[in-house]
């Protein structure tokens, strides 16, 4: 059985595409992590809240989740948010007072629990997703203060992965538990063999539908050929909307026959459904990139399509898959890491880092035409539309978020750096609202609290 080579690691290139999981335990330096590479493989909301100010210069199943109760239900309103526009950029922490228990940050590895997600409605009004601590993902609508508002509903669930929102609900992307069969592996230890579901739901927090976005049903266990699910390493994902679909790009455990035995490879996995659930074959993909992790995906309205880029040890790059087509060339030393993916005027940006140095490139197909180099001191960066011709960069420094808002056309540093008084996580994003502002939930000061940090719009 082939042993993978080090994501980031110093080996040459491999000439096959995908690799297998060693009979032993191997050691993985990925995306700066180091991680252990598994063998083979009723409380009502509170809306008291405290909230600061501050301001800096700047310019493949269907089916219903019975797990949410058919008895709560999330108020909502049609009035538009009215947030102030400003010629330099205001930065706003509000503290939310949850029901529920979120889980913690832990070490905030690429295998570890995404805790908590924003998402922006088109009114300026938002949903939060956290993770609970009894196998439940919550799901509340804020009002344009950022307060919890009405009731909330929750899934049966053991991760978070993204959540996006529209005028008549939105989508959560959370992973279950699932069966791994009895096997029999060519060698090494068992994992878990987990699902990844696309959830629609309504204005009132309801399900509207389920689609399983990994492969596994009665028959068709983990460990039987074919088998495309979630285990602990490198799993997950996003969620990009348009053209009333949605994708969810994530990665995924790949199951290989291999004699009389099964190997486990990793890729990453790209699944198109219709608002009605149904999927779409001819633009989703069964794996792409591979070893892939920070899977990324966006939606081109000019071009009517979903555009991912990943971080591979495939040549060490970040790249576009099917087929294969370098983004930017980078380096086999462990510290690869691509942050987030978004439209440019011309093109796309995507932020990346080597070495603990941020960077932001532009492309349309393939190779950059322009890369903005040492544009932040840190391994995870973040990027996200803000307004008409802005993005804003974003990491972690200490126990605060430092920002910087940037020209979306030239890549040009607009203004000195923000400072937001909340803590940054390294596989966390922020998200646009259509009033130009920008939003990040994180942790909050207790296990019953969540911060929403926010870029106020500039004129």
């Amino acid at each position: 059985m082939r042993t993978p080579s080090s994501p980031g690691g110093g080996r040459r290139k491999p000439s096959w595409r995908l690799w297998t999981v060693g009979l032993s335990a191997v050691v993985l330096a990925v995306t700066g992590t180091t991680v252990a590479l598994q063998s083979a493989s009723a409380e009502q909301a509170s809306t008291a809240s405290t909230s600061t100010t501050s301001s800096a210069s700047a310019a493949s199943s269907d089916s219903s989740d019975s797990s949410v109760s058919a008895s709560s239900t999330v108020t909502t309103t049609a009035a538009a948010c009215s947030r102030t526009k400003s010629k330099t950029a205001k930065t706003k922490v509000t503290s939310v007072s949850l029901p529920y228990k979120v889980k913690g940050y832990g070490g905030e590895g690429d295998t570890e629990v995404i805790p908590m997600a924003v998402a922006a409605a088109p009114n300026g009004q938002s949903w939060l997703a956290w993770v609970g601590t009894s196998g439940k993902v919550y799901l509340g609508k804020l009002g344009c203060n950022d307060k919890l508002t009405g009731k909330v509903t929750s899934f049966t669930g053991i991760d978070l992965q993204d959540i996006t929102a529209d005028a008549n609900g939105g989508a959560i992307l959370i992973t279950k538990k699932g069966s791994c069969g009895t096997g029999p592996l060519c060698g090494g230890t068992s994992s878990p063999c987990n699902t990844m579901h696309l959830i629609r739901f309504d204005n009132s927090g309801k399900t509207v539908w389920s689609k399983q976005v990994t492969n596994l049903s009665s028959t068709k266990k983990g460990y039987s050929n074919g088998a495309r699910f979630v285990w602990w390493y490198q799993h997950h994902g996003r969620i990009a909307t348009g053209g009333g679909k949605y994708a969810a790009y994530f990665g995924t455990a790949i199951t290989v026959k291999n004699g009389s035995c099964v190997d486990i490879h990793q890729g990453d996995r790209l699944q198109v459904v219709t608002s009605k659930g149904k999927a779409v074959a001819s633009e989703s993909t069964d794996f792409s990139c591979s070893h892939a992790w920070n899977s990324r995906v966006v939606y081109d309205p000019a071009k009517k399509k979903f555009i991912t880029v990943c971080a591979t040890d495939n040549e060490c790059r970040i790249a576009q898959a099917n087929p294969y087509r370098t983004v930017v060339a980078s380096k086999c030393d462990g510290t690869l890491f691509g942050g987030d993916l978004i439209l440019a005027k011309t093109g796309y940006w995507t932020a990346w880092s080597q070495g603990g140095k941020a960077k932001i490139s532009r492309f349309t197909t393939g190779k950059a035409n322009k890369t903005v180099n040492s544009v932040a001191a840190t391994q995870h960066p973040h990027l996200v539309k803000y307004g008409s011709n802005r993005m804003v960069l974003s990491w972690g420094s200490g126990s605060k978020i430092k920002a910087k808002i940037m020209n979306r056309s030239t890549g040009a540093t607009i203004g000195s750096t923000l400072t937001l008084n909340a803590k940054d996580h390294d596989y966390m994003s922020f998200k646009e609202y259509k009033d130009g502002s920008v939003a990040y939930a994180a942790a909050g000061a207790t296990t019953k609290s969540i911060k929403i940090a926010r870029v106020m719009p500039m004129t």
